[in-house]
């Protein structure tokens, strides 16, 4: 399992948050060149409905939330993803109240459009990790998302999905336990 709590990997963190709270754009974009991939597949993993838009708003949200963060580059992760996770629920939250409406409008004929292999290979990707996640319950699929994708520890994952420690070891293990039955059930070899 990936998730043992990733060593820092913005060299000189310190220096860089220091500038990114004075203002710089430059320490901004470190900070979310090394965070928004996980971020995003952390949001894709939980069904939002506009995965940039949300990692946007999660990253707006850190950047004008920086003059009060205090910690080390873990904690730092660990905040980021504390905010993704609210971010999340919020979102569930409004599109439980809201009714979809899908806007009329021309074709953008001038869009590039990728290839139909790419946009299936993707599609099914996608489909498939998703249709795996879906197996598991909430609080499960959390857990492994923010273990093996935001790379964070037990016990960060504990702060930002609000659990005891235990609590999660156990989410973890009932998780992988049913993603494995599920791989098998269906031929996959582990």
């Amino acid at each position: 399992m990936h998730g043992t709590g990733a060593t820092p990997v913005i060299e000189r963190f310190d220096d860089v948050l220091a500038a990114a709270r004075d203002g710089s754009g430059d320490a901004f974009t470190v900070i979310w060149h090394d965070l928004v991939r996980p971020v995003a597949a952390f949001l894709r993993s939980r069904g939002v409905d506009d995965v940039d838009d949300l990692t946007n708003e999660v990253f707006l949200s850190v950047f004008t939330g920086l003059a009060r963060f205090r910690g080390d580059q873990a904690a730092f992760r660990s905040w980021v993803f504390t905010i993704a996770h609210r971010r999340a629920v919020d979102s569930w939250r409004r599109r439980a109240r809201s009714v979809a409406v899908e806007p009329l409008g021309d074709d953008d004929e001038g869009t590039p459009v990728p290839s139909a292999e790419d946009g299936a290979l993707d599609t099914l990707s996608r489909e498939r990790v998703l249709a795996v996640l879906g197996t598991l319950t909430e609080e499960q699929r959390d857990v492994l998302t923010l273990r093996v994708v935001a790379d964070l520890t037990i016990e960060q994952v504990a702060e930002v999905v609000g659990k005891q420690v235990g609590a999660v070891k156990a989410l973890q293990r009932r998780g992988l336990a049913a993603v494995r039955r599920t791989l098998e059930r269906e031929g996959v070899p582990l």
